[in-house]
């Protein structure tokens, strides 16, 4: 019996211990990979352990689980987002500099295989397996761009649809249809991929200035992040309505969404942790981060948030704050 009753005390205490720290988050590590210029979005690679950072002029290649460089892109001008397709061992990286292109890249030796030329700020990217397209916005061009990973990656061309404002970041369902954040007008526009149509233009109000963006599928829920003011909006994605407007950090640039929890990163250093309750959805942490640390990558995998940041110089009069040399670093929060 002495045996049972201490079989019974380490069992209870595991899942005491598990349920208790269910909803915690923390940074558990702080990785520092070298490499100077700025930084914008995270994409992981969980499969194969790798994050894809993109830094301006080039494109970082790290181990997710040491922070080790395994490789570097070059020749960007202003590199904002990596779309994977490893099945045809290719990546995709928006370069918004100059009149605007895609990379691509060999997934295993990070050779560049083609400059695809697009429009100016080309920006946020990702790949859509339920469509087989990569599906990329460019903000000046006002336009979502969209073709099929294995295009000619130098004299490829790709399908433009005008989306009626100036998008910043997007997600597909998975089913034909892509919701896009249109930054200047306050809306998400919604585009059937099979027409090569804008269907819907929703609006993000009691929100503002929507960025980041994160879908739950199955769940048909949008979160979207917002800068003015400062809130995620979670929408329907089969109606638009707005079910929930929840209070977030200053700087928001992503959002991320995996096993029933959103994510917001912000550049004030806080990373929200959003959960639903009782039917409606709450802010159920805020984990603190670094300052900077805006843009997320999310590992389903190892159930790890990658948040890239540096310290900032203090900035000169009319530009934007610099990196202080050799000072980048990436964030790690874990359960």
């Amino acid at each position: 019996m002495l045996v049972n009753r201490f079989a019974f005390l380490a069992v209870s205490l595991t899942l005491a211990c598990i349920s208790g720290g269910a909803q915690s988050w923390h940074v558990t590590n702080t990785f520092h990979p070298g490499g100077e210029g700025g930084w914008d979005y995270v994409t992981v690679d969980a499969s194969s352990q790798r994050l894809f950072v993109t830094r301006s002029t080039h494109t970082q290649v790290i181990d997710s689980r040491s922070g080790k460089l395994l490789g570097d892109i070059t020749g960007q001008v202003r590199s904002h987002g990596v779309a994977l397709v490893p099945k045809l061992n290719r990546g995709f990286i928006t370069d918004g500099g100059g009149s605007g292109a895609i990379f691509v890249f060999d997934l295993k030796t990070y050779k560049v295989l083609g400059r695809i030329p697009t429009m100016p700020d080309s920006d946020g990217i990702i790949y859509d397996p339920g469509t087989d397209l990569v599906l990329a916005v460019s903000g000046d061009g006002n336009s979502l761009m969209t073709f099929h990973p294995d295009i000619d990656p130098k004299n490829g061309k790709v399908t433009k649809i005008a989306l009626g404002g100036a998008p910043e970041f997007l997600s597909a369902d998975g089913s034909g249809k892509v919701y896009v954040n249109l930054e200047d007008k306050d809306l998400v526009a919604v585009v059937d991929l099979h027409a090569n149509k804008v269907l819907n233009r929703w609006s993000v109000a009691p929100g503002g200035s929507p960025v980041g963006m994160a879908i739950d599928s199955s769940g048909q829920h949008l979160f979207i992040g917002c800068r003015k003011p400062q809130k995620v909006i979670v929408m329907s994605t089969a109606t638009g309505k707005v079910e929930d407007a929840l209070p977030i950090g200053a700087g928001n640039d992503a959002v991320g969404f995996d096993h029933g929890q959103a994510f917001a990163s912000c550049g004030d250093g806080s990373l929200a942790v959003i959960g639903n309750k009782a039917g409606h959805f709450e802010v159920l942490q805020s984990v603190k981060t670094a300052p900077g640390a805006r843009t997320l990558g999310i590992d389903p995998m190892a159930n790890q948030i990658f948040l890239p940041t540096a310290e900032m110089l203090p900035a000169e009069a009319g530009k934007r704050p610099q990196p202080k040399p050799g000072s980048f670093e990436l964030v790690v929060v874990s359960q």
